[in-house]
């Protein structure tokens, strides 16, 4: 039997409805990839920078968050901003 538009859209309607992905659009890419950048580069840094600053000592995460606070809006803004630079100083070096 063939079917007809009104008994697909019943079909339809009765069907559980997909779950929504939780992702992203891709066109925020950017944006994602410059917040995990910048998150993980500056906290490896503040752990670095601490420790040859001022020792391993008993206040030393307190002191890597103090300095992250800081350090992770920074880094933000700042791949923000050279994004568009590296990327064409890697299309100029790289065949891609």
């Amino acid at each position: 039997m063939p079917t007809t538009s009104a008994s697909t859209s019943a079909s339809a309607s009765i069907s559980p409805a997909a779950p929504r992905s939780r992702k992203l659009h891709r066109r925020f890419a950017p944006i994602v990839f410059a917040f995990y950048m910048s998150a993980i580069m500056a906290f490896l840094m503040c752990c670095a920078i601490v420790g040859a600053n001022s020792g391993l000592g008993a206040d030393y995460l307190r002191r890597v968050i103090q300095a992250y606070v800081l350090a992770m809006p920074v880094a933000f803004v700042c791949v923000m901003v050279v994004r568009p630079l590296v990327g064409k100083l890697v299309a100029a070096t790289v065949h891609l």
